[in-house]
């Protein structure tokens, strides 16, 4: 397992280094730079003439290393990287990027983590129900709920929950983690319960993506398992129905669920970014959109470089995961 776990990690550099060269390519290919944005600004809000606004954004692109080629830029961002663990300076925020990768990709990993973990819980125990029940009413509705939460976008389901909690309910505070009442006072249950007031709609959207795709490939693997022959020879020894079922086909149909874990989670973080957009949360999706939309290069290459991490970390979780739930697996051949 350690020697197992080795060889991943150390497979996993080169490949976040070609990654790394493959978005920062990617990011930079489209016309336009940050000073292009200060030129814009101080056009249409500053009321600067053009000729004077493209000196100055000219001086920025100096001042900061913009007209360097694109391989010295990506150089100096790698070097930082892996010499400083210093992903740049973000030219919007005016900051480090590494502070805003500090101060929004925690909650956005905890909010994917909790909706990662209600969908798999909740799909997988759906999906059972409705192989058990195969052809019932109950398989009938749940096979339309997921059928819902799998075509549904996610974007468009969000903006739904928006307009009736505004202009219906009348809610007033959208677009952050607590109310205004609740900025800088420590953490206790009052200020988690208006947390969760806060971040259900994407909670809830987000799980229900999730959930209908576990519980369609659940369904699917157990029905599958359930016609097996020792599934037949398990019933015949006059075991129970239930032990049947989760003691030896649960187990059996849970593995391509447990591979899929491999690209779960950057799955999950892209369905949160996509309603966290529209809600406003501060979080990864309104950075890396708004950072796009600026040219600020240096924070949309490292939250990409971080979303690809993500992955690769995950594959190795589900790799992990499924020598846990079946020892007959033995990772790259071996007898070990």
């Amino acid at each position: 397992m350690l020697r197992f776990l080795t060889f991943r990690i150390l497979g996993a550099i080169p490949l976040l280094f070609l990654l790394s060269i493959v978005t920062f390519a990617i990011i930079q290919a489209p016309p336009g730079d940050y000073a292009d944005y200060i030129r814009s600004m101080l056009i249409n809000q500053g009321g600067v003439r053009p000729d004077l606004a493209e000196i100055q954004a000219e001086a920025y692109r100096q001042a900061n290393g913009l007209n360097d080629p694109l391989i010295i830029q990506y150089f100096r961002w790698i070097t930082g990287i892996v010499t400083r663990f210093d992903f740049g300076h973000s030219l919007y925020y005016n900051k480090p990027v590494g502070n805003v990768i500090a101060e929004r990709l925690p909650p956005t990993i905890l909010l994917a983590l909790v909706c990662h973990i209600l969908a798999s819980l909740l799909g997988i125990g759906l999906g059972i129900i409705a192989a058990t029940r195969q052809y019932s009413w109950v398989d009938t509705l749940l096979g339309i709920i997921s059928f819902l939460g799998m075509t549904i976008p996610r974007f468009l389901f969000a903006i739904i929950i928006m307009y009736v909690l505004v202009f219906r309910i009348g809610v007033n505070e959208i677009g952050s983690f607590n109310s205004a009442y609740w900025g800088g006072q420590p953490w206790g249950w009052g200020r988690f319960v208006d947390l969760v007031a806060h971040v259900w709609p994407v909670v809830f959207i987000a799980t229900f993506g999730g959930l209908a795709y576990n519980m369609r490939v659940m369904r699917a693997n157990l029905l599958d398992v359930l016609n097996s022959q020792y599934v037949e020879t398990a019933r015949a020894k006059g075991l129970p129905e239930g032990a049947v079922i989760m003691r030896h086909a649960v187990p059996n149909a849970l593995h391509p669920l447990v591979a899929y874990q491999g690209v779960v989670l950057p799955y999950m973080l892209t369905g949160e970014i996509e309603v966290a957009i529209v809600f406003g949360l501060a979080t990864v999706g309104p950075a890396i959109v708004g950072s796009m939309a600026v040219g600020d290069v240096f924070v949309t290459a490292s939250f990409m470089l971080v979303l690809a991490t993500t992955l690769i970390i995950g594959n190795i979780i589900a790799d992990l995961l499924l020598v846990a739930l079946d020892p007959r697996i033995r990772l790259g051949g071996g007898t070990e």
